[in-house]
C-alpha cells in the first residue's frame, strides 16, 4: 500500500467475488481494522482459522501471516475496512500489537457503542473523499476509534484474563517503557532493569510476541517515529536525527535507508508528493 490511510467498504457482492477467489495466506506492510457490520468473517491467523459473525473488529498487525474471507449472513455483508501505516499514529500501534496478539478477532454488541464505531468510519470515509482532506482530522479520529474499541474489548474479557499470561503483561509494560524513552540512546539492558529481568528473558519475550529482537523493536519504533517527523514537520534530518538520540545524522540516514530502502529526504518527497496528489 502507498497511502498512508486507506478506508473502504466491502458489502454482499464484493464479498462474493473475494469468497469465489480468496487470497492464499499471505502479509503486508501496514496495519489493517476491519469492523464487520453486518455478514461473518473466515479468518486464517495465527496459524489457525475461526469465523466470526457481525459485529466483530479485527486487528491484523503488519507483517502477521493471515487470510480473511468476508461472507454474506442472511443476505448481507458489511464490513469496512481500513489500513494505515505505523508511522500514521506512531504513539498507538506499538501498544496494538500487544493487544491484539494471538486475539485478532473480538466479537462486539451491537448497542450503541458499537454504532458509535461505524459512525466513525463514515466520518473518516468522508474526509478522504473531500477535496481537500485533513490527514490531521483523520489521524484523531481514527486514534478515537482505536480507544472505543478497546474500551469494548476490555468489557468482554474475563476478570483475571490479564493474569493469564505473564509474557503479554511483561511485553506491554515494555512498550509502555519504550514509548516515554526511545528518543534516548538507550540499550536492551536499560530496559530489562526496569522490568527487574534479564536481557536475554526480554528477548525471549520480544521473539515469542513479535518475532523481534529488542534491538529491533527500539530500532523500529524509532523509525516510525522518524517516518513520522519526516511528514509532519520541516525539521531537518539532522534535527530529526537528534530528537532521536543519534550523535550523528549520517548514521541516521544510513539506518533510515537500510530498513526503509530509501533515503530520508527521498521519503520525505515520496510521501509529500502522495499526500498533495
Amino acid at each position: 500500500m502507498n497511502k498512508l490511510f486507506h478506508i473502504f467498504k466491502v458489502d454482499a457482492e464484493e464479498a462474493k467475488r473475494i469468497s469465489e477467489l480468496p487470497d492464499e495466506p499471505h502479509n503486508h506492510d501496514f496495519e489493517e481494522l476491519l469492523i464487520g457490520i453486518e455478514g461473518e468473517l473466515e479468518h486464517f491467523i495465527d496459524f489457525k482459522t475461526s469465523t466470526i459473525q457481525a459485529p466483530f473488529v479485527s486487528f491484523v498487525t503488519k507483517g502477521k501471516v493471515h487470510r480473511v474471507i468476508p461472507k454474506i449472513h442472511d443476505g448481507k455483508c458489511e464490513i469496512w475496512g481500513i489500513r494505515f501505516k505505523s508511522e500514521f499514529i506512531p504513539e498507538t500501534t506499538f501498544q496494538l500489537y500487544s493487544l491484539y496478539h494471538n486475539q485478532a478477532n473480538i466479537q462486539l454488541d451491537k448497542n450503541n457503542c458499537f454504532q458509535r464505531l461505524v459512525t466513525i468510519c463514515t466520518m473518516m470515509f468522508e474526509e478522504t473523499k473531500s477535496d481537500s482532506a485533513d490527514y490531521g482530522v483523520i489521524r484523531q479520529l481514527l486514534s478515537v476509534l482505536l480507544t472505543m474499541i478497546e474500551s469494548e474489548r476490555k468489557k468482554t474479557l474475563p476478570p483475571d484474563v490479564s493474569l493469564q499470561k505473564t509474557q503479554h503483561i511483561s511485553f506491554g509494560n515494555f512498550l509502555s517503557i519504550l514509548e516515554e524513552n526511545y528518543r534516548r540512546p538507550l540499550g536492551v539492558e536499560f530496559y530489562a532493569e526496569k522490568l527487574f529481568m534479564t536481557s536475554r528473558n526480554l528477548n525471549h519475550i520480544c521473539q515469542n510476541i513479535l518475532e523481534q529482537s529488542v534491538s529491533e523493536i527500539i530500532e523500529t519504533r524509532k523509525l516510525i517515529e522518524a517516518k513520522n517527523l519526516l511528514i509532519s514537520t520541516d525539521k531537518t534530518i539532522s534535527e530529526i536525527a537528534f530528537d532521536l538520540g543519534f550523535n550523528e545524522g549520517s548514521y541516521f540516514s544510513k539506518v533510515f535507508k537500510k530498513k526503509a530502502g530509501q533515503s530520508p529526504g527521498e521519503f520525505r518527497d515520496e510521501m509529500r508528493n502522495k499526500l498533495i496528489s
